[in-house]
């Protein structure tokens, strides 16, 4: 496996790979502001979230590595994120299927999150490019991947059928190699 399946740890957050432990905390997290309901994001229900994990778990074995994200000021599991669609062949990946409870929201949870998720991409493991992809009408997660210093790539067109039956425009973002740099020192000036 080129991305290893093991804890990333910061001032504010800790990632624990995924597992069936966190299934209680993780509807703990979803019950608080229920990012679930919100059409346009793939947040699970309290009820989908064992099998949310247990999807997690077996894309692990194939590549993807998913984390419960542990907030260190109060101890709790306030969401999750995961590096998925891993292509060690061209030392890339994308970061997603993020979300939070409302409590970590604008703390720095998101932020260190994507900090250790990008230094380990390209630091530890050479990455030439991370992904970051969004529905079109989710304004508030394209505003916060370009916070990170992510660029805009374009726009795929009725990517997916929705749930509801809806087509998804698919909004696609980068950050290459060349500018982890910058984008590190933004983060990390967000951050002190």
């Amino acid at each position: 496996m080129w991305i290893k399946t093991e804890e990333l740890a910061g001032r504010f957050v800790t990632l624990e790979p995924l597992a069936e432990h966190h299934i209680e905390a993780l509807q703990r997290a979803v019950a608080d502001g229920e990012p679930d309901k919100l059409w346009f994001a793939h947040v699970p229900a309290a009820d989908q979230m064992a099998d949310y994990v247990s999807q997690a778990i077996t894309a692990a074995a194939c590549g993807d590595v998913a984390y419960a994200v542990k907030s260190l000021a109060t101890g709790d599991i306030v969401g999750t994120t995961r590096y998925y669609n891993v292509d060690a062949a061209n030392r890339r990946a994308l970061i997603g299927y993020t979300w939070y409870a409302d409590s970590a929201k604008r703390t720095p949870v998101n932020t260190e999150c994507k900090l250790l998720l990008l230094a380990n991409l390209f630091e530890s493991l050479n990455a030439i490019a991370a992904e970051f992809r969004t529905h079109y009408f989710n304004r508030a997660s394209r505003a916060a991947i370009e916070r990170l210093g992510a660029k805009q790539d374009g726009i795929l067109r009725n990517h997916q059928i929705m749930p509801n039956g809806s087509y998804r425009d698919t909004v696609v973002y980068s950050i290459i190699a060349s500018e982890w740099p910058a984008v590190k020192a933004n983060l990390l000036s967000k951050l002190s």
